[in-house]
């Protein structure tokens, strides 16, 4: 996984292909179903989406090792406001797992760029990871 991560936050500015690569690459690697709701269409700044990578490469680290999950959703989208994401599995309940150093990386990478993030349980099981950069920040 440290390899796929790092390939990911070695490129300075992620394309929506990219992305989609990275996705589909670590599905087949994971044996986990991912579905991309969508991805954003322009380009991000760097230090916005190095925040976002963090947080993707994260929580699949996560969903692999401890989530045992059949499917993951990744939505991240960009709008007037700014950049949202979204994943969601369908593993282990929240309440199952102790918040660990992974969350506190995912948190400080997106706060560190003037974001917000939030962890979620989801019902029926999984988790939904949350984040968002305003516009205003880039």
């Amino acid at each position: 996984m440290a390899e796929r991560a790092k390939v990911m936050l070695g490129n300075e500015v992620l394309s929506r292909e990219s992305l989609a690569q990275y996705l589909t690459q670590w599905s087949r690697d994971a044996g986990v179903n991912v579905e991309i709701w969508a991805l954003p269409d322009e380009i991000v700044p760097a230090h916005v989406m190095a925040a976002v990578s963090v947080c993707i490469t994260e929580a699949l680290s996560n969903i692999e090792k401890y989530g045992q999950a059949r499917t993951v959703s990744v939505v991240i989208t960009v709008s007037m406001s700014g950049l949202r994401l979204t994943i969601s599995d369908d593993g282990q309940r929240f309440e199952t797992l102790r918040p660990g150093f992974g969350i506190a990386v995912m948190r400080a990478a997106m706060t560190s760029v003037g974001g917000s993030f939030s962890i979620n349980g989801t019902p029926g099981g999984g988790i939904t990871i949350s984040g968002a950069v305003p516009r205003t920040r880039w």
